[in-house]
């Protein structure tokens, strides 16, 4: 497995993006092979090698062959600009749930589909938050038209050409201005940019560069494929592609640098899954039992990843707990709050962490006392963990009439005698 690094010194688009992929060498043919599968018509993809600022890379460019008429429309546009000043034609209007059908009746890879639906609908998400609209009844302007379709399926597709790398970036830098979208003339970075990057948890600096860098579906694909965001850290080029923009920038050459870094053999044959959280901690030695308890309850209904306290001992021998908090990016702020209100801490550090996590499902088997649901998980197909989950052998436990410790037992027997 291979781990590829997103230098995106200059921001990141769809076309910039799978202009680098291509650079590093993805198959055009196999890419154009992959979107016929989307049926989608009225496009036709142009790749050339040129220059930007003396840096040689890959242009990637879709241009739309059909007239507006041709297109879908909707009378509720609501999305902020994108390619726009990336492409020079006019874009039209998809709805979510257009383009999820479009990407799920087709014959693509799993993966693909998968992905592809989940860069959009981070844009959904956070469109309906700006409006106020339920993500489903989002529709999309410039992210919906057909070359955004293609920039954030050809993305999915070039990274599985390459093997499905690991994804890692760099700081995100946006620049400086105004753009002109649906809703006008907007300053920079826009609104959907922040929101999906927010959402994410995603830390955004802005630079002197007066264009937009950084546009939502550039922000999309960083959310949904990358798994850091930070400078190289022990990091062996192998090969290096370069995505080149549309505009001369004033500052920095328009460009997306991207790294391939072989990995270790044996980090390939795994299967497992990959997120961030944020690990909240705080150190306490003046709360009751009572309040802790109280605050776990709390935290965990709110929808904490996890809670739990360590003991510690302080500054003048004073026995103390750890308090930890495991959530998800986005809602740090939510819990840093809760920390600082309901208990006696006077200050709470933050960190954020990458998560490997064995694939997981639930079954249910059939015990003697009644069927209960178990918690399984694997890697690389290999069935490594089982557990029989708590709520339902209490509820069955509770309706049989036997113990739980009974229910549980019977569970795993039943999980040994017939292996999933």
């Amino acid at each position: 497995m291979q781990t590829l690094y997103l230098d995106i010194f200059s921001g990141v688009s769809g076309d910039m993006f799978i202009g680098a992929l291509l650079d590093l060498g993805a198959s055009f043919p196999s890419l154009e092979r992959e979107l016929s599968k989307l049926n989608l018509t009225g496009y036709h993809l142009h790749v050339a090698r040129q220059h930007k600022a003396s840096i040689k890379g890959v242009k990637f460019d879709v241009h739309l062959t059909l007239t507006p008429s041709d297109l879908p429309h909707s009378h509720h546009d609501t999305t902020e600009t994108d390619h726009a000043q990336a492409h020079s034609h006019t874009s039209y209007s998809r709805d979510f749930a257009q383009i999820r059908s479009l990407i799920q009746s087709s014959t693509l890879s799993n993966w693909v589909k998968e992905k592809s639906i989940a860069v959009f609908y981070r844009v959904a998400v956070a469109e309906g938050k700006v409006h106020g609209i339920h993500p489903e009844k989002v529709h999309f302007h410039e992210v919906g038209a057909v070359d955004s379709i293609v920039d954030i399926v050809g993305t999915a597709i070039c990274l599985e050409l390459l093997g499905c790398p690991r994804v890692l970036s760099g700081p995100v830098i946006e620049g400086t201005g105004f753009v002109l979208c649906a809703h006008g003339r907007f300053p920079i970075p826009t609104t959907a940019t922040l929101e999906i990057l927010g959402a994410r948890g995603i830390a955004l600096t802005q630079c002197d560069e007066p264009h937009e860098l950084v546009t939502p579906t550039g922000a999309a694909l960083l959310a949904e494929f990358a798994e850091s965001f930070g400078l190289m850290g022990s990091l062996v080029a192998t090969r290096i592609g370069y995505g080149l923009g549309t505009r001369n920038n004033r500052t920095r050459p328009n460009v997306l640098r991207a790294v391939l870094s072989a990995s270790s053999t044996h980090a390939a044959s795994n299967d497992w899954l990959t997120d961030t959280i944020t690990i909240l901690e705080t150190n306490l030695d003046d709360i009751s039992s009572e309040i802790l308890g109280h605050f776990f309850e709390k935290a965990l209904r709110l929808g904490a990843l996890d809670v739990f306290h360590t003991s510690i001992q302080m500054k003048k021998n004073r026995p103390g707990v750890l308090l930890t908090i495991l959530c998800e990016p986005a809602d740090t702020d939510t819990f840093t709050e809760l920390l600082l209100t309901e208990t006696t801490a006077f200050g709470v550090r933050r960190t954020q962490a990458d998560r490997r996590k064995l694939p997981r499902e639930m079954i249910s088997v059939k015990t003697a006392f009644g069927h209960v649901q178990i918690k399984i998980g694997r890697l690389n197909g290999r069935l490594l963990q089982v557990a029989p989950e708590y709520e339902s052998c209490r509820s069955v436990a509770a309706m049989s009439g036997s113990t739980l410790r009974e229910v549980y037992d019977a569970a795993k027997l039943a999980m040994t005698a017939c292996p999933p």
